[in-house]
């Protein structure tokens, strides 16, 4: 596995960091906790030693499953990232969609980030995940109901009392980090970053190398379509947020898959899987610091750890680049 410092800080992650999401099971149709907890385990022994989640995944699950996973594991050799921001129990702030729960039921999601807010998220965070700390905690989305600079400062008093050590953005564009670092110094932005969603190239990626911080790519391997394992007719589980997106009609899907089939024999020479090579392209990217992957089970969680020790040659890159500029998606 391979290590990388998040921007300034003194906070070195995995390449590869376990995305905690799907493990919550909100919006992917359900979770089995035990074989999401063998999940985040089985990659800590694989180098994994990063883990990104967040109190809405699941709302709560994600964050006590991953506090499950790591009891045992030596503290400072664990780095986590959470977030704050979305709340599903507090009609407060900018609404942003109508959900449902793990059991069903439904909810409102609310972006909200005003000081008494974040104060106590953090707080239900630390006990769910059961630590007296936080590595790294990141606004989930910009919400337009609270100046950056009130939130901003919130934070900072956690940094302050020792319950923070960093602070990062999601969702953030450049404008909205320059505000931010007014009253706070960020190390990073996680943001959604795949081959064929490649957009924070023209804003994000050069405003975080000029000014040395930290990108998390999420949703790397575009939430399964770029693995390979998909094909035209895919049914997906009732309450999976994937199936409604654009990414997943029967055309990309066969779009993709006829790309993927290109970069295959390089793929197999070097005895490694579709999703291996796509996610250590996606960490040779200019500016791309780290690459989150989910897995709801042991063995996708030790295939996509391997991508960390996967090697590159500058050539076979830009093989990989070259194939991908002829693949175009269909959006609506």
């Amino acid at each position: 596995m391979e290590y990388r410092n998040l921007g300034p800080a003194d906070l070195k992650l995995s390449v590869i960091t376990f995305g905690a999401w799907a493990a919550g099971g909100w919006m992917w149709g359900g979770t089995e906790r035990k074989e999401a907890i063998k999940a985040i385990q089985a990659s800590y022994h694989e180098g994994v030693t990063a883990i990104d989640t967040a109190p809405v995944y699941g709302q709560g699950e994600s964050e006590e499953i991953t506090g499950e996973a790591i009891k045992g594991l030596p503290r400072d050799k664990v780095q986590i990232l959470t977030k704050f921001g979305l709340r599903w129990n507090l009609a407060k702030g900018e609404f942003y969609f109508k959900s449902k729960d793990n059991s069903g039921k439904d909810i409102d999601i609310y972006k909200y980030a005003a000081k008494e807010s974040i104060i106590q998220e953090c707080e239900d965070s630390l006990r769910r995940l059961g630590t007296d700390y936080i590595d790294l905690y990141q606004i989930h989305w910009p919400d337009s109901t609270t100046p950056i600079h009130e939130t901003m400062e919130a934070v900072q008093r956690l940094v302050k009392a020792g319950k923070v050590r960093y602070a990062g953005v999601c969702n953030y564009n450049a404008a909205q980090m320059e505000e931010a670092e007014k009253s706070i110094q960020l190390v990073s932005n996680q943001v959604p970053y795949s081959m064929v969603k490649r957009d924070i190239e023209t804003d994000v990626v050069p405003y975080c190398v000029k000014h040395n911080k930290g990108i998390l790519a999420y949703s790397p391997l575009q939430r399964g379509l770029l693995t390979g394992k998909m094909k035209p007719g895919y049914v997906f589980n009732e309450g999976d947020h994937r199936s409604t997106a654009y990414f997943f009609t029967d055309e990309n899907i066969k779009r993709t898959n006829t790309f993927l089939e290109k970069i295959k024999p390089l793929a197999e020479e070097k005895k490694a899987t579709l999703g291996q090579l796509v996610l250590r392209w996606t960490i040779e990217q200019p500016g791309i610091t780290i690459a989150l992957a989910g897995a709801r089970n042991a063995q996708q969680a030790v295939e996509n750890a391997k991508a960390g020790s996967l090697i590159l040659s500058k050539e076979e890159m830009t093989l990989i680049t070259n194939q991908l500029s002829e693949l175009v998606l269909l959006k609506p």
